[in-house]
């Protein structure tokens, strides 16, 4: 029977047209080697000739791997997680892996409820953004290749980091270099390792310039651009601006401070001076812009991405523990123009 042009052609269809068994078709296309050079430019000179696409259930089936990689993310909306799952995006996309993304908005029962469902899709690795001190289910993804990002469980194996508490360090010497003595430390209330990391670094600045901690300059708030703004609103009214300088951890509450203080007459930075942490785009092209401290998504995108790689082949890793570099970004909100 004549075949109609409109039939998809299958691996074997392939080898016919070139000449050789389907298992060389399948090494060439799998690249698991065993055939000469020649060949390998037949198949796939044939391949792309005949317009073959391999169907991608039969092979998972057939290698018992799906290409997909699972990415469960705390909050799909925050800019700074954004740029890492863009990251992830172009690295994965170079290694012919696609991403299954799951956005846990800070829930601990949606982030098990997606380990489920990655594992049920049969994903060949995961990169864990979570927001648990400890994962519960860890049972449940021992036999997965599994990364962590950004925040770290107690029982995280490979973690991929910022040097967040450089980065609180960087952030309040700013202020003191610049002459603050009372620096207000506005937090993430839920204080994960990030936040806590972030306070040793403001710690140990304060206690490298002679200036001791002050219990009644550390303020913990849900962090979101309206909650800090009225925690700022509050303090201003029951007991005015009895700090110089504001370390926010992160920059939707620094940009909630300043925005604040400025309508109560305050002027930043000549009454009070701000850091924030995270560098998202609104630091840049606010007034005033806001000095920060910058984290490299593309270098922990990039780190964690090789890392679930390397998991998913069986090779060692040598690094359970990668720490990113940061920087200050230095703007407006520190120094006058």
């Amino acid at each position: 029977m004549k075949e109609t042009p409109d039939k998809k052609l299958s691996i074997i269809d392939v080898a016919k047209l070139a000449g050789v068994s389907t298992a060389t078709v399948s090494r060439v296309l799998n690249g698991n080697g065993g055939y000469s050079k020649k060949t390998e430019e037949k198949v796939l000179r044939t391949v792309k000739e005949c317009g073959f696409t391999p169907n991608g259930n039969a092979v998972s089936l057939r290698t018992n791997r799906s290409h997909c990689i699972g990415v469960i993310v705390p909050d799909i909306t925050n800019e700074f997680f954004a740029k890492i799952i863009h990251e992830l995006d172009i690295f994965f996309l170079e290694h012919h892996y696609s991403l299954l993304i799951c956005d846990s908005n800070e829930d601990y029962e949606l982030e098990d409820m997606y380990i489920h469902n990655l594992i049920q899709k049969n994903v060949d690795g995961i990169i864990y953004i979570s927001g648990q001190d400890e994962i519960k289910n860890i049972s449940s993804v021992e036999t997965i290749p599994i990364v962590y990002i950004d925040r770290c469980p107690k029982n995280a194996k490979v973690l991929i980091q910022s040097d967040n508490e450089e980065g609180g360090y960087l952030a309040t010497r700013e202020l003191l270099e610049r002459g603050c003595r009372n620096i207000l430390l506005m937090r993430d209330l839920r204080y994960a390792s990030t936040i806590r990391q972030r306070k040793a670094g403001y710690l140990r600045a304060l206690e490298e310039a002679g200036v001791p901690y002050n219990g009644k300059l550390e303020i913990g708030i849900f962090p979101d651009y309206e909650d800090a703004r009225i925690m700022m609103e509050r303090v201003l009214k029951v007991m005015g601006c009895y700090f110089d300088g504001i370390f926010a951890t992160n920059d939707r509450i620094a940009l909630a401070c300043i925005q604040v203080l400025m309508q109560h007459g305050y002027r930043v930075p000549e009454d009070v001076k701000v850091v924030g942490f995270d560098n998202v785009s609104l630091t840049e092209f606010c007034n005033p812009s806001i000095t920060t401290i910058t984290q490299d998504t593309r270098s922990i995108a990039l780190a964690a991405g090789k890392s679930v790689l390397d998991l998913i082949n069986h090779k060692k890793i040598k690094e359970k523990m990668t720490v990113i570099p940061v920087a200050l970004e230095r703007r407006h909100s520190t120094e006058t123009v």
